[in-house]
């Protein structure tokens, strides 16, 4: 079942970079046409077919995401799903016809062995299906604490520090949202009845509404090389923090601390430099030679 739950989180993570990247695409064409009238913008887009095979896409990759939660612990599959920067870069290579430099094959590389070391070091399992109310109800409390005051700091700084402190509120948002989802899909085995006559599922959509609209701010607030890290690697870091505290998941620690820790770093290093590639964060550049924000 583990290896079945990876092999969702992956195909669930390739979904999502897939998505992505045809949205972006669809995004570039409309944009390239002659203005658009207010509000025709968003109209060109969903009239896109590229457009409209993105969004598909995204349904599938959430739906393979749900199953990943409710096969696999959720301290595995969220990191998992960090891979998705990593696809991004492999499918915007195919889609813009564009081959990554050196440099981002090896950031490419950084980021796959960092990931695959800190796993295998943490080595997560075990865990329960459900989580009690009680322990939902102090969550909760710390989470939106948190979040607040992330949004609050966030006032006081510059484009690229607010960026970092928003995009580290938006992936304890879509943490917590998976968390949710994994609580309401652990009531499975007494039926789909069971499921949503919970408040986890409704819960679940409406923390992922409010984070998804918090990432808009994110994006809006600064470059993704400075929004992206504290997204990936905030989302799989909490996600594991969680698995912990509410669903009772165990994970190593010990003499292994100072390798996960080294893991991580280069986790995060390589997380960094693909967040600059154009391939990742930005079109690619036309024929007049500019480039075109991805945001």
């Amino acid at each position: 079942m583990l290896a079945l739950s990876i092999l969702l989180a992956l195909l669930a993570a390739l979904g999502n970079a897939g998505a992505s990247v045809l949205q972006r695409r669809a995004a570039a064409d409309v944009g390239s046409g002659p203005s658009p009238a207010r509000g025709g913008w968003m109209a060109g887009l969903v009239h896109r077919r590229v457009w409209l095979w993105g969004a598909a896409l995204l349904a599938v990759s959430g739906i393979l995401q749900a199953l990943a939660l409710a096969t696999g612990p959720l301290s595995i599959v969220q990191p998992v799903m960090s891979t998705e920067l990593m696809f991004t870069l492999v499918v915007g290579s195919v889609v813009f016809h564009r081959s990554p430099d050196t440099a981002t094959r090896w950031a490419f590389a950084a980021m796959a062995v960092g990931l695959a070391a800190f796993l295998a070091l943490a080595d997560p399992s075990g865990g329960r299906d459900t989580v009690p109310a009680a322990d939902w109800l102090w969550t909760g409390a710390a989470v939106g604490l948190f979040v607040t005051l992330m949004i609050v700091v966030s006032l006081r700084l510059s484009s690229a520090p607010r960026a970092a402190v928003l995009g580290t509120a938006t992936a304890t948002g879509f943490s917590c949202t998976a968390a949710l989802l994994k609580d309401a899909l652990g009531r499975l085995p007494d039926g789909i009845g069971a499921v949503f006559t919970t408040w986890q599922p409704y819960a679940a959509m409406g923390v992922g509404l409010a984070s998804f609209f918090l990432l808009q701010v994110t994006l809006r607030a600064g470059t993704l090389v400075a929004s992206q890290p504290a997204m990936t690697l905030g989302d799989a870091l909490l996600s594991v923090v969680l698995g912990v505290t509410l669903f009772a998941e165990t994970v190593h620690l010990g003499w292994r601390v100072v390798f996960e820790v080294l893991a991580l770093a280069i986790l995060t290093a390589g997380c960094v430099h693909l967040a600059r590639s154009p391939l990742v964060g930005e079109e690619p550049e036309n024929g007049e030679g500019e480039r075109k924000s991805k945001w």
